[in-house]
């Protein structure tokens, strides 16, 4: 992050009512707070850290029955959620969720929402499809790419 957009940074949080402001990447940890005393403002560099890759198992020799037919569930088009935040299925607590397993959905139809700080974003189809599995719960922390739901274009 460059001094630009530290500044930027600096005066959005000086021109509204926020108090606190944590911004965090793979290089870069910011942290902006304002209160009674002077504001903080502080930059960390976040070291690099390479975790080895898992070891991948050996095919089975020999699968059960069963075992073709759980992939089949599976099968189909991901729909991944776009930034990192909080997956709810439904507009309100007390709302019927936007989409269930089974149902088919047009292309702009809102599936769920992602909530990242304190902001509703709309995840919406980009096809027609039917929904066949949810991959999250609501409320369910969410990460960049996470799967969000299974569907079969139509």
């Amino acid at each position: 992050m460059d001094i630009k957009d530290l500044k930027t940074l600096i005066k959005m949080v000086t021109e509204t009512d926020i108090t606190e402001f944590e911004l965090e990447n793979a290089d870069d940890k910011i942290v902006i707070k304002r209160g009674t005393a002077a504001p903080q403002y502080q930059m960390q560099q976040v070291p690099f850290q390479y975790a080895a890759p898992a070891p991948v198992a050996a095919p089975a020799a020999a699968a059960p029955a069963a075992s073709p037919a759980a992939p089949a569930a599976e099968q189909g088009d991901l729909i991944t959620s776009p930034i990192v935040g909080t997956f709810y299925r439904a507009p309100a607590p007390d709302a019927a969720s936007y989409v269930e397993v089974g149902q088919v959905v047009e292309k702009g139809e809102v599936l769920c929402i992602v909530e990242a700080m304190k902001l509703m974003n709309e995840i919406e189809a980009e096809f027609r499809c039917k929904i066949v599995k949810i991959c999250k719960q609501n409320a369910e922390p969410v990460e960049y790419g996470d799967d969000l739901f299974v569907v079969e274009k139509l």
